[in-house]
């Protein structure tokens, strides 16, 4: 008999629980640390709620891109409104590029302030037609030999015009680009006052 006596529930302990709460632990480790296989490697899956909220955050970036494309067509609209307002008074800041800078502005100027022979093709060409269509041999010699007559004037008016407006800018803009200009010029002669864009700034006669 030992001096001591031994309690007994030491003795009769149940090993099952011993072995059983470390195994518990390890399982409890185990699945904190198993990941879902779509889930990138080193993270864990997300929750339902992280889901939802990311889910919610591309619904609002798809909005945002809306918005953001809502607001370039408005940024639009308003340019093209500044634009024709431009068109209308001559305003330089928002003029298109072919009409941009001083040298077009001169070689606008330079053909709004005089009589073009080609500014009234397009109604002097509406009465020889009228006149070709009458069954009248005279009549349709008449409208051909005026037809001759209109093309001949606008070539020397045009050629006289170019030649007049490319010595001034020469003179005026030594230093500055003026590539297109004369074309540029002689294509706003061939349409009428009224119908140019720009709108014309100076009076006939006025020197530009």
């Amino acid at each position: 008999m030992p001096p001591h006596p031994v309690p007994l529930g030491f003795v009769f302990r149940s090993r099952a629980k011993e072995e059983k709460a470390p195994a518990d632990k390890a399982q409890v480790t185990d699945s904190k640390q198993t990941r879902h296989p779509q889930a990138p490697k080193g993270r864990p899956t997300p929750k339902r709620s992280e889901a939802q909220s990311q889910r919610r955050s591309v619904a609002n970036t798809s909005l945002s891109r809306k918005d953001a494309a809502k607001r370039q067509r408005e940024e639009r609209r308003q340019a093209m409104d500044r634009q024709r307002q431009a068109l209308a008074s001559g305003d330089e800041r928002y003029l298109p590029v072919r009409d941009k800078g001083p040298v077009r502005k001169y070689a606008r100027d330079f053909v709004d302030s005089r009589f073009n022979i080609a500014e009234f093709f397009l109604p002097m060409a509406v009465v020889i037609l009228v006149l070709s269509v009458v069954r009248v041999p005279s009549v349709q010699s008449i409208a051909l030999l005026l037809w001759m007559v209109v093309i001949v004037l606008i070539v020397l008016d045009s050629a006289v015009s170019g030649f007049r407006l490319r010595k001034q800018l020469t003179e005026r803009f030594p230093d500055q680009r003026r590539k297109g200009a004369v074309a540029y010029g002689l294509m706003r002669s061939l349409q009428m006052r009224r119908l140019r864009l720009p709108k014309p700034q100076v009076k006939r006669g006025e020197r530009p």
